[in-house]
């Protein structure tokens, strides 16, 4: 292993559109060398999911994704049994214990499914905050050992160990046995370079001054007093908007651009707390 290995990752990463810092680079380098989980942490919207997006492409990886929730059971992340086909195969050829309880039966939830291909997939674990905290204990069997235990069958253990992926928005804090079987990073809002790097490989073609302005815009919203603060996406969806409507300033066309801003403010209060003439505070400084 050389030293800039995490170097030629956060390169190829850059090749396919995903701007990352070094020390994401690191992590996600470590991560796939030492075969561990790798869990990232951070306000919504800086791009945590599109870490594992980015991931999946460089490594022509399949990607599973397990959208975390309220009330998130195993029956909905790892596996259920197909009760209806069992008995209906009851029915017809009364079937055996041991037949009933085999994969003909068994549906495959994302966790399952991760550790059961030939090929390692990622396995993208999204806002696992938002799970019950009950939910992390189904975890630590497949994020420590890259199994699952089936009580009616056994345990079934990863044929190709798939590289992990947990985000966090820091909705609630996550248990000291989680993090310990993962790697760690948090990412933040990127700063006003790493901003435009974003822009530039993300965004559509705009004119340099446009997008320092389109940039600066956004950070200083974000130092603003709002509810959703907004992110990379909602950035690159207001340079969208003020392209295809041909603005190349933001002073010039002060109303088409405040209009515009319901790409970025997504709550009536955060509406309010950005009026006109904080706009035009703003603009006055990045202009």
């Amino acid at each position: 292993m050389t030293v800039d290995t995490h170097i030629a990752l956060k390169e190829a990463l850059g090749r396919i559109g995903y701007v990352a810092e070094d020390t994401l680079a690191m992590a996600l380098h470590l991560a796939l060398s030492l075969g561990r989980p790798l869990l990232l942490e951070g306000p919504a919207g800086v791009g945590k999911t599109e870490v594992a997006k980015a991931l999946t492409e460089h490594l022509g990886a399949r990607l599973i994704r397990l959208q975390c929730y309220e009330g998130l059971d195993s029956s909905h992340a790892i596996y259920e049994w197909n009760y209806q086909r069992q008995l209906l195969a009851i029915r017809a050829d009364h079937a055996s214990e041991e037949a009933l309880f085999s994969d003909r039966f068994l549906l495959k939830r994302p966790l399952l499914e991760a550790i059961t291909q030939d090929e390692p997939p990622v396995l993208l674990i999204d806002e696992i905050d938002r799970a019950d905290e009950e939910f992390e204990a189904y975890l630590l069997e497949i994020l420590s050992d890259f199994q699952v235990t089936i009580p009616e069958t056994g345990t079934i253990t990863a044929t190709a160990r798939p590289v992990v992926i947990l985000t966090a928005n820091g909705t609630r804090d996550l248990s000291d046995a989680l993090r310990r079987r993962c790697l760690y990073s948090y990412i933040d809002y990127p700063d006003r370079d790493t901003e435009l790097a974003i822009l530039a490989r993300r965004g559509p073609k705009l004119e340099a001054r446009l997008a320092r302005q389109i940039v600066g815009v956004v950070q200083a919203l974000r130092r603003e007093e709002l509810e959703k603060t907004p992110g990379i996406a909602e950035m690159l969806d207001w340079a969208a908007a003020l392209a295809g409507l041909g603005i190349n300033d933001l002073a010039e066309d002060r109303a088409t651009v405040q209009a515009t801003l319901v790409c970025l403010l997504k709550t009536a209060a955060d509406r309010d707390a950005a009026p006109a003439e904080v706009l035009d505070r703003i603009i006055g400084k990045v202009a």
